[in-house]
């Protein structure tokens, strides 16, 4: 299972290259519009240090972090839901992601074109807000009019239609879905349709400047001077800790990690490899399985689970058997964070 970020903003804003301090990757960039027209991908190692640590007591051949994709996205304009500036095709990019960062503009450049003309970070989230809004009204319209004509052939579709409205009703006034008060079955069945403003969102403010704390009152957000975390990833983590340079990058990653309220656990596999997977939280033990193979979901029996606390105490998995520290899981098993597990199928 893969999760998914997409980076959106207005041109010119960054979008690219905090994808290259993310992802290491050489993207094209200029100082113009719509540069990137074909969305980039890629793949970000998820920093977590119990990882290393549990490495250190399995002493493994291998050691594998839980990964996260991001997807640099092109600019959004305004007008992106009825085409401007080949907004449908982006707009479309961004349903395909389990969330969004938005990237707005702090800083001042001439060489790099301003399409808002300003610097004013508010102005451009309002900007990208409302397109997402209005693409998801568009697809809000179609689904009413489609349930319509199925509650003429079936009375079960009466709670669809009662639950497209309340959120249309929301939608028109410019409330995010995400912020629509919501039940949980009703969340569960508005899942399939992947609107837009239901995905959670992470703030950037990309500037050179100190104090820009009131540029940018959205919650959760991070204040990044881009250009420095792009030469940052061009270093060597031995460099950077000599310079005693940190970079926000991780930060970043981990708030991914929590608005998508993504939970990590361990597999050994019997000593070869130490390995961090993803799963949602609230996965089940036989989930957590088909993640690593999925003959492990369909053939799960049970599983031995150690917090990875406890197996540092232990100091190996054979003395964590021997105190009796292994947990048998069942079916039902609740997958804990920083769970070490070995499936047994």
């Amino acid at each position: 299972m893969s999760f998914s970020v997409g980076i959106v903003g207005l041109p010119n804003v960054g979008k690219s290259t905090l994808f290259k301090a993310l992802t290491k990757k050489p993207v094209e960039r200029a100082e113009y519009p719509f540069t990137t027209i074909h969305p980039n991908h890629g793949l970000v190692y998820v920093p977590d240090e119990r990882l290393q640590k549990v490495a250190q007591i399995i002493k493994p051949e291998k050691i594998t972090p839980a990964i996260i994709e991001f997807v640099d996205i092109a600019g959004l304009v305004k007008g992106a839901h009825k085409g401007e500036g080949m907004g449908n095709q982006f707009l479309a990019q961004i349903r395909n992601c389990q969330a969004i960062v938005i990237v707005v503009r702090g800083f001042e450049n001439q060489k790099v074109e301003n399409v808002l003309g300003q610097i004013s970070p508010k102005k451009e989230v309002e900007v990208i807000k409302t397109e997402l809004l209005m693409k998801d009204l568009e697809q809000l319209e179609k689904l009413l009019e489609k349930t319509k004509n199925d509650l003429k052939k079936d009375k079960k579709f009466a709670k669809d239609l009662e639950l497209f409205e309340k959120i249309k009703q929301d939608v028109s006034r410019g409330k995010l879905i995400s912020q629509i008060n919501l039940q949980d079955k009703e969340k569960e069945r508005i899942k399939e349709f992947q609107f837009l403003t239901e995905k959670p969102i992470i703030y950037i403010l990309n500037t050179d400047k100190e104090a820009q704390t009131p540029l940018l009152d959205f919650d959760p957000s991070l204040i990044m001077n881009l250009k420095i975390e792009e030469e940052l990833s061009e270093l060597q983590e031995q460099e950077a800790q000599e310079l005693g340079l940190a970079p926000a990058i991780d930060r970043l990653i981990l708030n991914c990690y929590n608005i998508l309220d993504l939970i990590t656990f361990f597999t050994i596999a019997g000593g070869k490899e130490t390995r961090a997977w993803t799963v949602k939280r609230g996965a089940k033990a036989p989930q957590a399985g088909g993640v690593v193979h999925s003959d492990f979901e369909q053939n799960f029996i049970k599983a031995e689970v150690i917090p990875w606390n406890l197996l540092l105490k232990a100091g190996s998995w054979q003395k964590a058997k021997e105190r009796g520290w292994l947990k048998t899981a069942g079916k039902d098993y609740l997958i804990q964070d920083g769970d070490v597990i070995e499936f047994k199928v």
